[in-house]
């Protein structure tokens, strides 16, 4: 098949270079706004450029991946349904809540299948996690925690644009709260400080983060997360049932150092950097596309499943603005 690739920054570049190793795909069309990286992407990778994403819509693609800046995300998905590609998009959907329901509206009942890319629906931890909810082996959840800890602060650019570290982080651990327990999110208690980067502070956001949430069977989950993690990339689920417990992210490259006498675990060198710690589950998820393009599956993550993780970080800003506990119903459409 033939893949588009709008925006060739840091996770479109690593984008192509996943699409370029998978068998399913024979050529790739690229297109950005930088000429001097589509000249350099197109000479490593083989790809045709495309001077515009309306070039690169009309030149036979099969599907569009879609990496480019988040205000573009809206403007981009709809192009692509409108011409009935199929079509892969990076999280958010849009950057704020209501965007992202214009989105929906808009996809929902046009036939072509829009995969939003939360990439932890993918590593093998987390579907080992899923499947142990689904199956029962745990018994009934009482508890959750989910844990985002970058090792640095994003640009201050990035951080002025990105809505916030409920937006842009959390959303994650919102979205796969969701995905593993099954269950619904109906009110959240979030709260944050800042102990590091003065910019963040400077943009209204703070660098460190927690949410309560309570899910619609009474299952309690924690969220934490934080821009300032010096050890490194640290992402964990934890999920605590009548029966047993278990855990994601308790390997070696875990980036958490034990003071107990003897203890020699974690050993192993740790996580830096995202695009390290879920490879393979970018190539999963990649790979899910391909299978989404050759309609041998549906979206695995939907605009109305990333709109539902928008919509927890929603309730979560504003209870961390009000200093409250926040119902969903209060944001829902």
């Amino acid at each position: 098949m033939r893949i588009g690739i709008m925006g060739l920054g840091r996770i479109g570049a690593f984008h192509t270079e996943t699409l370029a190793g998978l068998d399913a795909v024979d050529s790739l069309v690229v297109t950005d706004p930088v000429a001097a990286t589509v000249a350099a992407v197109t000479e490593r990778f083989g790809a045709t450029a495309a001077d515009s994403p309306e070039a690169l819509l009309a030149a036979g693609v099969d599907g569009v991946v879609i990496a480019a800046a988040t205000d573009a995300h809206p403007e981009l998905v709809l192009a692509a349904v409108k011409a009935g590609i199929p079509v892969f998009c990076e999280k958010p959907v849009a950057r704020g809540f209501e965007e992202s329901l214009e989105v929906l509206r808009a996809v929902q009942g046009s036939g072509v299948e829009v995969h939003i890319g939360y990439n932890r629906r993918f590593d093998a931890g987390f579907t080992a996690a899923r499947r142990a909810v689904v199956s029962g082996e745990l018994g009934a959840l009482h508890t959750v925690r989910s844990t985002t800890l970058d090792p640095a602060p994003p640009p201050a650019a990035y951080v002025a644009a990105s809505g916030g570290i409920f937006r842009d982080c959390s959303v994650h651990d919102f979205d796969i709260v969701r995905w593993v327990t099954g269950r619904e999110v109906i009110e959240v208690y979030a709260t944050g400080g800042n102990r590091g980067a003065e910019y963040i502070r400077e943009a209204g956001d703070v660098d460190t983060a927690s949410a309560l949430l309570t899910l619609d069977d009474g299952t309690i989950a924690l969220v934490s997360n934080s821009r300032h993690n010096a050890r490194g990339h640290d992402v964990r689920l934890e999920l605590h049932g009548m029966k047993d417990s278990i855990a994601v992210g308790l390997e070696d490259k875990l980036p958490l150092r034990s003071v107990e006498p003897g203890a020699g675990f974690p050993a192993g060198v740790p996580h830096t950097f995202f695009m390290d710690r879920f490879a393979d589950a970018y190539r999963a998820e990649l790979t899910a596309f391909t299978e989404v393009v050759a309609g041998t599956r549906t979206s695995p993550c939907t605009v109305a499943d990333a709109v539902e993780a928008s919509r927890i970080a929603e309730a979560c800003t504003l209870s961390r603005d009000e200093h409250r506990p926040v119902r969903l119903e209060e944001v829902r459409a």
